[in-house]
């Protein structure tokens, strides 16, 4: 592939960069907006937050349908059709969504409103990520990680909206869901009679089942396991937890046999199998906390607070991923180095803010936690994407959509589920008698986990605004003193339940750091880490 300048494939390059920069800040200021009126939703249609956490899960899970689908047609029909396809999904999203109004249609309407979101988004990075791979094929981890700050500054602008239209003005939630229509019709613009370099794998003319080798039966099987969770899931109101458990394992097992046909049977790469297996993982940590992690801060100190966090840890996330070049140059760390240090840092800014008691303490966790999380999905898709080359667009395509599957069916969910069981222990034990009073209708379920019992979200909601209101005038303990004393055990036992959570969810980046020094273990082994090209790629086979 000839470079025409500075290490760029075509004369367009930095114009496509911005614009997938925009489509992909467009999915985070909907992704931010969306998580600060998790209450609204709670309190509006009595939802638990296992509820919540199903609804969050469908703004991820349909990313994956997007970005897998898009990623194998990418190269064949072109990105153009792509962003079309995408930017239709968006405005269908926002119809859907705003059709919530009762409680009895509510879930549905946010379900699949937020499934389209997801979908939408997962067409754009389906473009956007192969795009910027083969347009800067010298600097991808820099380049990957440029296009990639562009998430925490839809984060920054949907938190900063969030806290003004909702904290302060209280805005209509549908008023300001439908921002996020702003960047998209931009990107639409920026993206608009623009041609697109093919990638190396397209110029070689290589066919599909050729780019699907590395990834074989092996990464097939992780992604038809995941599909088959979520039918499972969307299934059941059909057919019955079982049949539809069933029903998604059948359809994941005929996908899985397709993959096998594609490939002539090949294992596939064992590297890009612990890849994909660890940006699950990435997932569940770093988008299905980022769903929770406003609520989780602003209900231990208050709902405003929270929210100027949440923007705190996104501009520093977004200012550190221009910073990858240095880090990987200067500094001398490979990109496995980067995600060693990473996983670390986010497994001790977890525990820390589990801890935090003022705003200043969280400052502090919030910093050691947002360090971390940084660079885990950029530097991913930049090592796969330097590993195996002739996978085309299919190899980081899967990947992204393995991490927003693993986050909507895992991540989110599962922190709701521990929320709803850490909080009902939690009060169940300090005042048996409230427990009953505020125990939520329904068991909250996930996994093989046994039932929970949470709290009612409309009744912990009440008690909660009745607290933040307090705050407006008072502090501390005499704001704490309007409540009941029932009122503070149950608010007393969320905020507790949270503690736990966040705890509970420093297992994974522990568990990620293992893996990736296994992997820098690994590639010094082997001469260190290097990218390769498709020669390098096809002569080494399917070792990786």
């Amino acid at each position: 592939m000839q470079d025409t300048a500075q290490g760029q494939a075509a004369p367009n390059a930095k114009r496509l960069l911005w614009a997938g920069f925009m489509a992909i800040l467009a999915a985070g200021v909907g992704f931010a907006i969306r998580g600060g009126i998790f209450d609204n939703w709670r309190t509006a249609f009595e939802f638990s937050d296992t509820q919540l956490g199903a609804i969050g899960g469908a703004g991820f899970s349909g990313f994956c349908f997007g970005i897998i689908i898009g990623g194998m047609l990418c190269d064949k029909i072109g990105y153009g059709k792509l962003v079309v396809a995408a930017f239709v999904l968006h405005v269908l999203s926002a119809v859907v969504t705003f059709g919530a109004s009762t409680p009895e249609n509510a879930y549905n309407m946010l379900y699949w409103g937020m499934f389209l979101f997801a979908l939408a988004n997962g067409c754009l990075e389906a473009v956007a990520n192969p795009l910027v791979a083969t347009l800067f094929p010298n600097n991808r981890t820099h380049y990957l990680n440029i296009l990639h700050a562009s998430w925490p500054a839809g984060l920054i602008l949907g938190g900063a909206l969030g806290w003004v239209l909702d904290d302060r003005m209280k805005l209509d939630w549908k008023l300001q869901l439908s921002l996020y229509l702003i960047p998209t019709v931009i990107y639409g613009v920026m993206f608009l009679g623009q041609s697109f370099p093919k990638s190396e794998a397209s110029q070689k003319g290589l066919k599909l089942g050729e780019m699907f080798k590395d990834v074989g039966i092996l990464g097939g099987l992780i992604v038809c396991y995941l599909l088959s969770m979520f039918l499972g899931d969307v299934l059941k109101p059909l057919m019955g937890d079982d049949n539809a458990k069933m029903a998604g394992y059948a359809v994941g097992g005929v996908l899985l046999v397709g993959v096998g046909v594609l490939t002539n049977f090949s294992l596939g790469s064992v590297l890009l199998f612990v890849l994909f297996l660890t940006h699950a993982l990435v997932g569940a940590v770093e988008l299905g906390t980022d769903g929770w992690i406003q609520n989780i801060t602003g209900n231990i100190l208050s709902s405003e607070q929270g929210k100027i966090l949440f923007v705190f840890t996104s501009a520093l996330m977004f200012a550190l991923r221009f910073c990858a070049d240095f880090i990987e140059k200067k500094l001398g760390l490979s990109p496995i180095g980067i995600l060693v240090v990473c996983a670390i840092l986010a497994c001790i800014g977890l525990n820390l803010t589990a801890g935090i008691t003022s705003f200043a303490g969280a400052l502090v966790a919030l910093t050691v936690y947002g360090i971390g999380k940084t660079f885990f999905w950029p530097t991913m898709l930049a090592v796969a994407s330097d590993r195996f080359p002739r996978t085309g667009a299919i190899a980081i395509s899967i990947m992204g959509g393995i991490g927003m599957m693993s986050a909507g069916l895992i991540g989110s969910p599962g922190l709701g589920y521990a929320k709803d069981r850490f909080a009902g222990e939690a009060l169940k034990k300090s005042n048996a008698v409230a427990f009953e009073s505020y125990k939520a209708d329904k068991p909250s379920k996930f996994l093989v986990f046994e039932d929970a019992i949470g709290l009612n979200g409309k009744k912990l909601g009440e008690a909660q605004e009745k607290l933040n209101k307090a705050r407006e005038t008072a502090e501390g303990e005499a704001a704490r003193a309007t409540l009941s004393t029932e009122e503070l055990n149950v608010v007393d036992a969320s905020i507790a339940g949270d503690r736990k959570t966040l705890v509970a969810d420093s297992f994974i980046p522990a568990t990620m750091a293992t893996i990736y020094i296994l992997l820098l273990i690994y590639f010094k082994t082997i001469g260190g880490y290097k990218p390769v090209t498709i020669a390098d790629d096809v002569g080494q086979g399917n070792a990786g």
